[in-house]
């Protein structure tokens, strides 16, 4: 019989001003790239989301510099038995929720949410899921749900970017992007490169 799936809810209020930024990090691997905190520190988050698969959980601690850190456990994470496998983050002004984010680390087969993430979130009413493990970092929609992959920031694998995602937040809505690790500027494929998640 498989483990059962641990899952934890957590509330984020968005700034004064209304608006709110997220890092969204994967697949640090114990060895996030040397330049990753300053550049998380560029962005200047509210929050740092892990989705999962970081190694030494002294990385957690190093995040924790930047901002607050919400975190799931990923695949080669054993020894993380206080994370969950699933978070539900709700980001809210007063009482009012603006987004439902499901973090998990294992979340795609392709471009689609597997059956059981997608289950997930449509009982969750998340309308966005924030997941790792290819290392792939990818943006898409399926069946009306939001999906995100930052890619890693750990050692690279094969020719795959080292990047981290962002969540900007304001009234006017949700703005997701990628940010190389290595320069700092904002990444996208390149329009030769076959899609892969």
């Amino acid at each position: 019989m498989p483990p059962a799936i641990v899952s934890h809810r957590a509330r984020l209020a968005v700034r004064p001003d209304r608006t709110l930024r997220l890092a969204l990090v994967a697949d640090t691997h114990s060895a996030p790239h040397r330049d990753c905190l300053a550049r998380l520190r560029d962005v200047a988050p509210d929050a740092v989301l892990h989705a999962g698969d970081i190694g030494d959980l002294a990385v957690l601690d190093a995040l924790g510099s930047v901002a607050p850190v919400y975190a799931v456990r990923g695949n080669i994470d054993e020894r993380a038995p206080d994370l969950p496998d699933v978070l539900t983050l709700d980001v809210v002004e007063g009482d009012a929720l603006w987004m439902r984010v499901l973090l998990t680390h294992i979340a795609v087969h392709g471009p689609k949410l597997r059956a059981e993430v997608f289950r997930e979130a449509t009982r969750a009413n998340a309308g966005v899921v924030v997941c790792g493990h290819s290392h792939v970092p990818f943006a898409g929609r399926d069946r009306g749900i939001t999906v995100f992959n930052p890619g890693s920031v750990g050692p690279r694998r094969f020719a795959l970017p080292i990047v981290f995602g962002t969540l900007s937040l304001s009234p006017e809505g949700a703005r997701f992007a990628h940010v190389d690790c290595e320069t700092g500027a904002l990444w996208k494929p390149s329009p030769r490169a076959a899609p892969h998640v």
